[in-house]
């Protein structure tokens, strides 16, 4: 099984949609402010955003989640989104669990998580096999 999309609803899709444009995500489908489909820049795994009041009947209200996007160089994608005027709730910080993360917010209040985890990410030295 593999990750294929997170969708986020918003009453805010517009923002949303520019704030993860500013992230790095390539626009994919753009149906704004309805929706909008992001592919990340590595991996296979995408995004979208899907404005609140058209919630297809029967998907789950908009609620707090925390999306994780690894960074090949965290220091400098916190730097490079600064300079863009992101603001951060917390600045690059090494984990207790071997991973160095930064935190900021969307415009819907769902926590972003910068990473850097390498092999770590999926084999810490404490994983059970």
């Amino acid at each position: 099984m593999n990750l294929n999309q997170v969708t986020i609803y918003s009453e805010k899709p517009l923002e949303t949609a520019e704030f993860f444009k500013k992230l790095g995500l390539i626009l994919i489908v753009d149906s704004l402010p309805r929706y909008a489909r992001f592919e990340c820049p590595d991996g296979e795994a995408t995004l979208s955003v899907h404005e609140a009041e058209t919630r297809p009947v029967g998907s789950v209200p908009a609620n707090n989640i925390v999306l994780y996007f690894e960074c090949q160089d965290l220091d400098a994608e916190v730097n490079r989104l600064k300079s863009l005027r992101l603001e951060f709730d917390e600045d690059p910080t090494d984990r207790d669990w071997l991973w160095r993360q930064a935190y900021l917010k969307d415009p819907n209040g769902n926590r972003i998580c910068l990473f850097r985890a390498g092999e770590n990410r999926k084999n810490p030295p404490w994983r059970v096999n």
